[in-house]
């Protein structure tokens, strides 16, 4: 058990706050329960945040610190950082900003002030904070490299329409608020930024000097910036737009080169999106459908020889977003709410957690090196997440021992951070 309190006493509070929650005794902003055991799965589940609108990053953006101790999160004051081994908040930074990560080499948070319009870094011991570069107009960034000395962004070059002039909604991104809140019309968003083919630039900018270089230019819709882990030269990114219009996943070098796409489609309607990496900057990962809403899988593709995997799970298991283990040994998935009007004739709602163990169903060898190895998934259910409004999406991820997920949910009302244990409950 990993709250410090008494056994006995944890598992009473922990029946009694499953009863009147799944009993729907607990009314939309009251407080939440700090502990229960989901009673359709036996898995123990922890409140990690009291303050309401707190929230854990999106699912591919890194939170911990490069020591693993501790968690990065938002809240409506600025940044909070966790304590993993006692669960202790602490404050770090008061304002509006929107977060970019963690570094993987100092224990520092990037970050955006959008009234400054600038980048700064705070380091998380000790709350030096730094001012590191203005940002040109229309430009963000997005992602820092793994040795701190680079981060990338993209923008719309000139005057024209902007990311979401069309259909109303909040901009699904990284920020304090709405962070990864969906807009009400997703797709008409979509396809009217996708046909607008408005002119952009991708960069970099020396984390030293504030230098900006540009290394690509396209009229593409260039989205989700994300160095890997452990090579620092090395940029993953997107062309962004309805997944079955576009070929999605590319690397590019820092220096311009090497402009590579990662999975090219091979039938109409096949999609792939949600991509990120593995924790040693071996694999991108990336939720695959052929044809979309239709059958499933999380594919790998390993970056240093080519080889593919593609793990295989039913449409009732299919979640929004997934996440692995450091080992690569497990992987999770945040589910999804009722299919939307686009999409009736496949998907269903498949409104839990889940905890998926890979298999590998050939013999370790194909005909051909670019033939992908076959799959599955092995599932287990561990939070019921029917009274989540899957307009704010969990995103999961799990903690550096691997023995908890994090999510965010309003299952309650509010947002909120929860925990998930990966192993059931002892009885």
């Amino acid at each position: 058990m990993i709250t410090p309190s008494p056994r006995f006493a944890g598992r009473v509070s922990a029946i009694v706050a499953a009863l009147f929650f799944n009993a729907g005794l607990l009314a939309a902003g009251d407080v939440p329960p700090k502990i229960w055991i989901d009673p359709d799965t036996g898995h123990r589940v922890h409140r990690i945040t009291d303050e309401p609108e707190s929230a854990s990053f999106y699912f591919n953006v890194n939170p911990f610190t490069p020591d693993g101790k501790e968690m990065v999160f938002t809240t409506p004051e600025g940044i909070s950082v966790l304590d993993l081994a006692t669960f202790r908040i602490r404050s770090l930074v008061a304002g509006q900003v929107k977060v970019v990560v963690v570094g993987r080499k100092t224990p520092t948070i990037f970050y955006t002030k959008a009234a400054e319009h600038a980048l700064y870094g705070t380091n998380i011991d000790t709350g030096e904070t730094r001012k590191i570069a203005d940002l040109p107009p229309r430009g963000n960034v997005d992602t820092i490299n793994a040795d701190e000395t680079l981060a990338a962004g993209a923008m719309i070059v000139g005057d024209g329409q902007d990311y979401n002039q069309k259909a109303g909604g909040q901009r699904q991104g990284q920020g304090q608020r709405g962070v990864g809140v969906q807009p009400v019309n997703k797709v008409e968003m979509m396809e009217a930024r996708l046909a607008a083919r408005l002119p952009m630039e991708m960069y970099t900018i020396d984390l030293r000097t504030g230098k900006r270089n540009v290394i690509l230019k396209s009229t593409d819709w260039l989205n989700h910036l994300l160095f890997s882990p452990t090579d620092p030269t090395l940029l993953m990114y997107c062309h962004e737009g309805s997944w079955w219009k576009v070929d999605r996943i590319w690397t590019i070098r820092t220096d311009g080169t090497g402009n590579t796409l990662i999975h090219k489609r091979t039938m109409g309607m096949e999609a792939s999106g949600h991509e990120f990496w593995s924790i040693d900057g071996r694999t991108i990962y990336y939720d695959l459908h052929m044809p979309f809403g239709t059958s499933f899988y999380l594919a790998t593709y390993n970056v240093e020889n080519g080889e593919r995997i593609w793990y295989h799970l039913p449409n009732s298991e299919w979640s929004i977003h997934y996440n692995a283990t450091a080992d690569g040994t497990l992987f999770c998935g945040d589910g999804t709410s009722s299919a939307p009007d686009w999409c009736t004739w496949a998907t269903p709602a498949n409104e839990w957690l889940f905890l998926f163990r890979p298999e590998r169903i050939d013999d370790s060898t194909t005909p051909e090196k670019s033939l992908p190895h076959p799959g599955i998934l092995h599932s287990e259910r561990l939070v019921n997440m029917s009274k989540h409004g899957y307009l704010l999406e969990p995103n999961v991820f799990f903690s550096p021992d691997q023995k908890l997920i994090f999510f965010r949910s309003n299952m309650f009302g509010a947002t909120y951070i929860f925990a998930v244990e990966v192993d059931k409950a002892m009885k």
